[in-house]
């Protein structure tokens, strides 16, 4: 005799139900929870390091089960231990040996905690090397773009209100150039308005490569930057601006793209150089940077100019998308006699000199991209700096957005077009750098570049009484 249709149609949705509970993977993380503990341990003893690790992202409980101090010491064991090629006579016996009072008595996710940095040890010993093959014309580490990829280092913005609430961010989109890297945020609606915002954090972060491209990799946080933004409102200088942004710099490398007519945030990009930029990216920690060693170069009583010769200046202008100009000066010196207000001054190309005269290779434009929307700040760019000392040993670094300005007083018997200035200061030193608009050949010229090095600055660094 046949069912019933509605107790037939009843069973096919029993069975079609318990095909579905059995073939979810929210049933599966169901099921799994109810089993016990040590059963659970045991299953996640066969899984690794990144098999691990994406399973602790489940819930909770599978969250503490993943930080099993035993389970990641088996994994750290296996991979850096000294009888890692040994293989165990069964999985029970060598879970059995972990479960000692050692491996229990320390914290919850220590041993997962040592594994990823030892991971990270081993790759940076691995990509140590590289950092030694020094450019001969910028005295940096010609694989420092490289070397950062390789290490899978990235940037954060934290972003804090007056309310002291902090929120996160990672780069719109990063830019390397020969001696600089250059980071965007798009504020998207996401930041606070610009008279909010009371400090600027950025972080550099070491990630570890894992198999679980979906979820964020573990890693370790050095503190960079802090701006103080209310501080530095009044200060701030505009360097830039054209029918849709402002560009304000809050301090050297840092500028903040506001809306025009409004306080709310376009980007902020920062401009950091090359120099001692891997130590810095992953050396401090969450609340501290790194602090670079002082290193004394060989004193000497018998030169009476010591410290005032032998500089070579490598510098570059580029913008977000290309390379403007790059140059490097060597056998830069200043006479003791020419020591003024408090300046050393180091002149690399001499407006009187008409051969060390050099064109540029496009115009002074600073490009912006923010979301779906785009746009170009004329008479602006990004000047990366770099001085050597006579000791070919990095003396001043600096990478910063830099405005041009017209020279209205300025005249040239062998130029006719309009002069312009680039002028950029901080505590260290100053830059200035003198341009022609050569109307006909549609391009600008390099007449004139001065580096000025603060007295104090030499005195500290060559051990001196100038």
């Amino acid at each position: 005799m046949a069912a019933p249709k509605a107790v037939t149609s009843r069973v096919r949705a029993v069975r079609t139900s318990k095909r579905a509970d059995k073939s979810s993977p929210a049933s599966t993380v169901n099921f799994m929870e109810r089993l016990p503990s040590e059963i659970l341990i045991k299953i996640l003893s066969y899984l690794d390091a990144s098999a691990l690790f994406s399973l602790s992202h489940v819930n909770k409980l599978f969250y503490q089960l993943a930080n099993d101090n035993a389970l990641w010491n088996k994994i750290y064991m296996a991979k850096f231990g000294k009888n890692k090629k040994r293989k165990p006579k069964c999985q029970d016996e060598l879970l059995l040996k972990m479960a000692t009072v050692e491996v229990k008595d320390q914290a919850a996710g220590y041993w997962k905690w040592l594994h990823f940095k030892t991971v990270a040890a081993c790759d940076m010993n691995k990509w140590k090397r590289h950092l030694g093959l020094i450019s001969c014309h910028t005295g940096l580490p010609s694989q420092t773009e490289r070397v950062l990829r390789n290490l899978h280092i990235t940037w954060e913005l934290t972003v804090s209100d007056k309310s002291r609430r902090e929120s996160t961010y990672e780069p719109s989109w990063s830019q390397f150039c020969e001696t600089s890297v250059t980071l965007c945020w798009s504020g998207g609606g996401c930041m606070p308005n610009y008279q909010q915002i009371s400090t600027l954090q950025l972080h550099g972060v070491r990630r570890i490569a894992l198999n679980c491209p979906s979820l964020k990799k573990p890693g370790w946080r050095s503190l960079m930057a802090t701006v103080e933004v209310q501080a530095l409102t009044e200060s701030a200088q505009v360097v830039g601006q054209d029918t849709l942004v402002v560009l304000k710099r809050l301090q050297p490398g840092v500028i903040i793209g506001i809306w025009r007519d409004q306080c709310s945030v376009a980007f902020v990009m920062f401009t950091l150089h090359f120099h001692r930029l891997l130590e810095r990216s992953i050396q401090g920690s969450s609340l501290c940077p790194d602090v670079e060693p002082l290193i004394k170069p060989p004193s000497d009583d018998i030169d009476p100019e010591y410290g005032l010769h032998g500089y070579q200046l490598h510098i570059v202008l580029h913008s977000t998308v290309c390379e403007i100009m790059s140059g490097s000066f060597s056998q830069l010196f200043c006479r003791r006699t020419q020591i003024c207000d408090g300046l050393i001054q180091l002149t690399a190309i001499n407006r009187t000199i008409l051969s060390q005269h050099t064109p540029l290779s496009g115009r002074i434009t600073l490009p912006w991209r923010c979301e779906a929307l785009q746009g170009t700040v004329e008479n602006c760019c990004i000047m990366s700096l770099t001085l050597l000392d006579e000791f070919k040993k990095p003396f001043w670094c600096v990478s910063s957005p830099v405005s041009m300005e017209l020279e209205k007083t300025s005249i040239s018997y062998d130029y006719d077009g309009e002069h312009f200035l680039i002028h950029y200061q901080d505590s260290d030193g100053q830059m200035k750098m003198k341009l022609v608009w050569m109307k006909d050949q549609k391009q600008f010229v390099l007449i004139g570049l001065v580096v000025y090095v603060t007295v104090a600055k030499v005195n500290k660094h060559f051990s001196r009484d100038y």
